[in-house]
């Protein structure tokens, strides 16, 4: 059973930065898009950013673009995404899907409907 848990949240000023964790075990495949998608209460999951473990290719939404960069850690099989220049409106909380398939070139995230398996989520809150 696929298992994804996040970690890294927390409280940050404006202008901060932190870098979120998304550990996967119980992999079936070598074949999918690790996603990040940040959620407020009443409001619909937003897509944030991706990465494909085929081929390393990464998406951003615009909001986030130039400020934080999404990696992997193949041999861990852990996912990161560090935010950079952190704004109030990036207070969500985080989680963490996975979708298995073979995804390459990414010119976009998977919606979050499609994803087969989500971790718990961690708070992320920008304020001074």
């Amino acid at each position: 059973q696929v298992q994804l848990v996040e970690s890294g949240g927390g409280l940050v000023q404006p202008g901060g930065s932190l870098r979120l964790s998304c550990a996967a075990s119980g992999l079936t495949s070598e074949y999918y898009v690790i996603g990040w998608f940040r959620q407020v209460a009443g409001k619909e999951r937003e897509g944030v950013s991706c990465i494909s473990r085929s081929d390393g290719s990464t998406y951003y939404a615009d909001s986030v673009k130039g400020r934080f960069a999404i990696s992997r850690d193949n041999a861990k099989n852990t996912v990161y995404l560090q935010m950079n220049s952190l704004k109030p409106e990036d207070t969500a909380v985080y989680y963490c899907g996975l979708l298995t398939g073979r995804y390459y070139a990414l010119e976009t995230c998977p919606p979050w409907y499609e994803y087969d398996d989500w971790g718990q989520g961690t708070q992320v809150t920008v304020s001074s």
